[in-house]
């Protein structure tokens, strides 16, 4: 993986790794800026880089969804076969430096990552059908984008329910894509105020 360890997580604490979230666009900004994500808008992202409204207090899925991640690490490698370990590092692109990846896990003797994801028993049909988000799906593009990784691996436990695992193929015309779309909404918009 090509990017930069931008700062280490281990010694920061929450408020500090906000601010430096701030500081780009991230996985969990990349779907809300290509309008795929149905909880935030790109005027979301943007009065948050720019601190224009307060930080959003964790609700149950997000806190479950923390708690969870090691357990959905585990049964990925239990599922898979394969070996995952934590990034400890905000990752930075080596040369678009607004993007920015936190990601869960790099995979072992791949290059590869791995996404870990909890939902709720109501979106299991989805998922059973081989289907996920497109927001998980710009997660990982981004996350390719900014590693250089060749796949990414999500994980996605339906809670009580079930566990999925899907494989997303490096498709360097969608990574150009979006990281155009990110530079446009980077450059001509938080830049610019």
């Amino acid at each position: 993986m090509h990017s930069i360890a931008l700062v280490s997580t281990k010694s920061i604490d929450h408020d500090e790794w906000l601010r430096w979230r701030r500081t780009g666009i991230t996985g969990s900004d990349a779907a809300a800026i290509v309008g795929l994500d149905r909880y935030r808008s790109p005027f979301d992202v943007y009065a948050d880089k720019l601190g224009l409204k307060p930080e959003i207090p964790d609700n149950e899925a997000m806190r479950q969804g923390r708690d969870l991640e090691q357990y959905v690490a585990e049964r990925f490698m239990e599922a898979t076969g394969k070996k995952v370990r934590r990034r400890n590092a905000i990752l930075q692109h080596p040369e678009h430096h607004w993007m920015l990846a936190n990601i869960d896990r790099r995979v072992v003797g791949e290059n590869a990552g791995f996404e870990a994801k909890t939902t709720s028993v109501l979106n299991r049909t989805k998922f059973a059908q081989g289907e996920f988000p497109p927001n998980y799906y710009v997660q990982c593009v981004h996350y390719m984008a900014v590693t250089g990784a060749d796949r990414w691996y999500l994980g996605v436990l339906v809670l009580n329910k079930a566990f999925h695992v899907f494989t997303i193929e490096r498709d360097e015309a969608e990574v150009q894509a979006l990281i155009e779309a990110e530079k446009h909404f980077w450059e001509n918009h938080v830049l610019k105020q």
